[in-house]
């Protein structure tokens, strides 16, 4: 009799932490979908595109349109997003080229076409400097006032996933190598490499600089110590992969909170890698069977989740905190 009362106090423990709850409240940003959004790390901008909007950065204080912008480029599909974590800088990109815009005034600062191999990420710091994943195995740092300009060689196969450090000093990227890197934008020196079993599909630095997040194609999700290069833990779930289209770390260094393309978003234990709790995001309209990429999400002052996902809609999420052991 044990082995069944085991098995039913565990289905009862995840039900509790798997809460498909509805957001407390929703914006339309793209009424056909969205190709591509970023939500700033503040939780008070949001960076979305669309084929039938273009690109808008919308104030998520009060749902109104910041600036619309023009992509400049062959086809006008911004398919990556990002804005700095000051604020101050936002860049959108298709395939071949990248736009730097000045959030204050809404001016293109720099539209630059990339050469030799498309873009698969890209990301953009306080200062203005650029980290760019390509489809050859490179990565290229790039400062578009100084116009300094390095290529980290040190990723054999196609990159997959990038981020960059607010200030701009220190880059992660992740490829189909099986490994991820922390390596020294200056000097491309590299920091630590943390080794997976297949090849990695996303990588993430909390702006804070205290962790990194690293997830593979099959099973192994892991939160690393940036100071140690030591696993602090490993996200526990059931199922055999997981992708992860979205990931942020909490404000104060305990939750980590990931996105998938199947509109699971999840709330997590930093120091066990438990799962806390579960959302299901709007589903993209006359999608058959209903389905959502989560693209980005935030956390605003309040401690409240905001999402962007394919399905056009920014959506709040609360929670309520119950101490370490939930």
């Amino acid at each position: 009799m044990l082995k069944p009362l085991f098995y039913f106090a565990l289905l009862l423990s995840l039900l509790a932490c798997s809460q498909q709850d509805t957001p407390d409240k929703y914006w339309q940003h793209a009424g056909s979908g969205a190709l591509a959004a970023n939500i700033s790390n503040d939780g008070t901008l949001a960076l979305v595109s669309s084929t039938a909007h273009g690109l808008i950065l919308w104030d998520l204080t009060n749902n109104t349109q910041r600036h619309r912008w023009q992509q400049q480029g062959d086809n006008n599909l911004v398919l990556f997003t990002d804005i700095s974590d000051n604020n101050k800088y936002a860049v959108s990109a298709d395939k071949n080229s990248f736009v730097v815009w000045e959030v204050a005034s809404g001016k293109a600062l720099t539209f630059t076409k990339i050469r030799e191999s498309a873009i698969r990420d890209i990301v953009i710091a306080n200062n203005g400097q650029l980290l760019i994943g390509k489809v050859n195995g490179k990565v290229v740092h790039v400062d578009i006032f100084s116009g300094r300009r390095i290529e980290f060689l040190g990723h054999s196969e196609k990159i997959n996933s990038v981020d960059l450090s607010p200030n701009g000093r220190y880059a992660l990227s992740g490829g189909n190598d099986y490994s991820a890197i922390l390596w020294n934008t200056k000097t491309g020196q590299v920091i630590q490499k943390f080794t997976h079993p297949s090849r990695v599909s996303k990588v993430v630095l909390d702006p804070k600089g205290r962790y990194a997040f690293t997830a593979d194609s099959k099973k192994l999700s892991a939160i690393w110590d940036l100071k140690t290069g030591k696993e602090i833990s490993r996200l526990q779930y059931m199922s055999r992969s997981r992708i992860f289209s979205a990931v942020s770390f909490s404000r104060d260094g305990t939750q980590l909170f990931t996105g998938n393309p199947g509109r699971l978003l999840n709330r997590w234990d930093i120091k066990t890698g438990n799962q806390l709790q579960q959302w299901q995001v709007q589903p993209r309209e006359n999608s058959r069977p209903p389905s959502s990429v989560i693209y980005s999400i935030g956390e605003d002052k309040s401690g409240k989740l905001i999402t962007e996902s394919s399905s056009g809609y920014a959506e709040f999420w609360s929670y309520q905190k119950k101490g370490n052991n939930e």
